[in-house]
């Protein structure tokens, strides 16, 4: 086997460097724990981006796509398979929704549910073709597509990708009066993460969704709920929507819904959103191939069964009281709900998120002074204790 360095040489002579990734290769991995090919042992708290909600490899989830690999992987949607329907009545029951629309990745769910509200706008509320308005917020992440990066106030993912894509009026995060004031008649939607993850952790006044809740209503717009990150039980709910009680019109989902073994990801609405779609109107030849619904099935048993929101809000609680007990008079504030923690800092993390990776913790800093903490969901009290007891030495003072 090739070491670390020389494979970190071999992908950087040969891919594009749209990533800088941290000077770590993963080559063996079981739940919380990974390993490079010096075989040294790391703790994952970044569960990529909260894609292994489940931990990596979780053997009833590998089990799963291995029985569907002996069976078919690909159907494409121009015929059915004997899988697709399952997945579609478990989501359905997870999220209280009548009526899915499967795709791969989180960005295009996104443009999914663009999609779809641009479409119920003009079929449904009546809104001119081509006049339809979606609601954002200011330093969102949706993914990195043209028409998504269109809407971001993010350089790094904007500049030089225009022209850019129109129909997009963007307020500040938690500020439920600028919604409602930022409303005109050809308001179709409302886009939103219920905490903003890429931000870095940013947790919404309390009350704020409930108010968005109600003037989305009040006003005839859908409200469409951005879950890829904080979805399925990460922030100690199965929906971060949930801690308030509130159910949104759409649903965009994704990440740890492939159980972290393939890409999966989906909107769920009722049939009075998604009913608006027609054969060949939307689609994706990948989206929904059995191998991946196979793999969502299983998550979603175990999130139910295991009761993962309740693990996810006693460890997150457990692991952010460990955390403010470090000592470092750069540490602004650790803040976050169940296992989507942020410690934020008065100056860049980089140098302490080196320096936690040197003591075998993985974490990754985001918006230069936050460093993000997000541990699959089963991990042990055990493991959380000895990953503390290495960050508070890599970041203690």
């Amino acid at each position: 086997m090739l070491t670390t360095q020389q494979i970190i040489d071999k992908t950087n002579k040969y891919g594009a460097h749209n990533y800088h990734p941290k000077d770590v290769v993963i080559v063996k991995a079981e739940g919380a724990e990974v390993y490079d090919p010096e075989g040294r042992k790391y703790y994952d708290m970044l569960s990529a981006y909260s894609a292994h909600n489940f931990g990596h490899r979780h053997p009833e989830i590998v089990a799963a796509a291995k029985d569907q690999l002996d069976k078919v992987t690909l159907t494409s949607r121009a015929f059915h398979n004997a899988i697709l329907g399952d997945f579609y009545e478990a989501l359905c029951h997870t999220t209280g929704k009548n009526m899915v629309l499967p795709m791969n990745t989180g960005a295009e769910a996104v443009e999914t549910a663009l999609k779809t509200a641009r479409r119920w706008g003009a079929e449904v509320k009546g809104v001119e073709n081509g006049k339809q308005e979606i609601i954002v917020c200011e330093n969102n992440f949706h993914g990195r597509t043209i028409t998504i990066i269109s809407f971001s106030n993010d350089p790094l993912a904007k500049d030089n990708y225009g022209p850019y894509t129109p129909g997009f009026k963007m307020i500040p995060y938690g500020d439920a009066a600028a919604l409602e004031a930022a409303i005109t008649e050809n308001t179709v939607a409302f886009l939103a993460e219920p905490i903003q993850g890429e931000a870095g952790i940013i947790v919404p006044p309390a009350g704020y969704l409930q108010k968005v809740r109600e003037i989305c209503t009040k006003h005839n717009i859908l409200f469409m709920a951005d879950e890829v990150q904080t979805g399925f039980a990460r922030t100690g709910d199965m929906f971060a929507v949930q801690h308030e009680s509130v159910e949104p019109d759409v649903f965009i989902l994704g990440k740890a819904l492939g159980g972290g073994v393939m890409p999966l990801s989906a909107v769920a609405a009722n049939d009075d959103i998604l009913g608006v779609y027609t054969p060949g109107s939307h689609g994706s030849t990948f989206g929904g191939n059995p191998l991946a619904c196979a793999c969502g099935i299983k998550a979603l048993e175990i999130l139910e069964r295991d009761n993962y929101p309740q693990q996810a809000r006693e460890k997150g609680e457990y692991f952010m009281a460990g955390l403010r007990k470090i000592k470092n008079p750069e540490i602004l504030e650790v803040r976050g709900r169940g296992l989507l923690i942020g410690m934020e800092f008065t100056g860049p993390a980089f140098d302490y998120v080196k320096a936690c990776i040197h003591e075998g913790v993985l974490c990754k800093e985001t918006h230069d002074h936050t460093i993000r903490f997000a541990p699959p969901i089963p991990v042990t009290y055990d493991q959380m204790d000895d990953a503390l007891e290495r960050i508070n030495k890599a970041i203690g003072r």
